[in-house]
């Protein structure tokens, strides 16, 4: 695990500890949105900060008004940075998006240890949620998998190299997770930043291309045009993560269209 996310698995434990211990059997009345894919889709993403370009929300404008636009635009769902530390995200803005957009499913982005931070995530009305492979062992992925399962949740399941693909293949052995996989509610994502250096390695999607499992696979990181899309498609990621582009621009619901547009091999113009 690298430096940066020891830092992050070190302070979300921080944040799990000092959960509120009723979520573990709380019962939770916000509807579920399920994923409804298609040839190729965006997930949108909501961050005001990232420690690689710093401060976003000044171009963002109001949160819930930009989740409306990515909606718009038809993003399949919309991700939401929730760690505090690094991205000056919360709960709280979570809440925001699921309120502004009840149709969209939306997912809770953070570097979650524990399975009450999915408890966290449901109670705030999120429908799924990102799991780092590298930053759990096996049992914990299992815990935190079967967590997400038991409450109706989809789950992005993020990866970096050809170890963390090996075990995404030995989930798929299992019949729930492989089924989950078919059902387009576990995505299998390859994340192109190093969070040693957090820089972008563009290179990694085309690398680990060969290595991708029979699931849809999200690009994360790094994806900023519609030709972005289009290259990922061709290299048969099914959806990508978009997050800084749509943050920055002018016209988000635009560059989803387009997006989607150009990695279902449309016109995106």
């Amino acid at each position: 695990m690298s430096d940066f996310l020891k830092t992050m698995a070190e302070l979300s434990a921080e944040r799990a500890r000092a959960a509120n211990p009723a979520l573990l059997s709380a019962t939770f009345d916000k509807p579920l949105v399920p994923l409804q894919l298609g040839s190729f889709d965006v997930i949108a993403e909501i961050k005001d900060r990232s420690p690689a370009e710093g401060e976003l929300a000044a171009h963002a404008g109001n949160r819930a008004e930009r989740a409306q636009q990515y909606a718009q635009g038809g993003a399949v769902a919309i991700s939401v940075l929730t760690e505090p530390s690094r991205f000056s995200g919360s709960l709280e803005h979570l809440e925001e998006v699921v309120m502004a957009v009840p149709g969209t499913p939306v997912m809770r982005k953070d570097f979650l240890v524990a399975p009450v931070q999915i408890l966290e995530a449901r109670a705030a009305g999120a429908s799924g949620v990102l799991l780092i492979v590298t930053m759990l062992d096996d049992g914990k992925l299992r815990e935190m998998l079967d967590c997400a399962w038991q409450h109706g949740m989809f789950v992005l399941l993020e990866s970096f190299d050809s170890n963390d693909l090996a075990r995404v293949d030995r989930l798929l052995e299992n019949e729930v997770d492989r089924n989950k996989a078919d059902d387009g509610q576990l995505l299998i994502g390859i994340n192109t930043r190093n969070l040693r250096t957090l820089e972008v390695d563009g290179n990694r999607l085309e690398k680990l291309a060969p290595e991708l499992p029979s699931a849809r696979c999200v690009a994360e990181s790094g994806l900023h045009t519609a030709e972005d899309a289009a290259r990922v498609s061709g290299l048969g990621y099914r959806l990508a993560l978009v997050g800084t582009a749509l943050m920055r621009s002018d016209d988000p619901a635009v560059l989803v269209a387009q997006m989607c547009a150009a990695g279902s091999g449309r016109d995106p113009a």
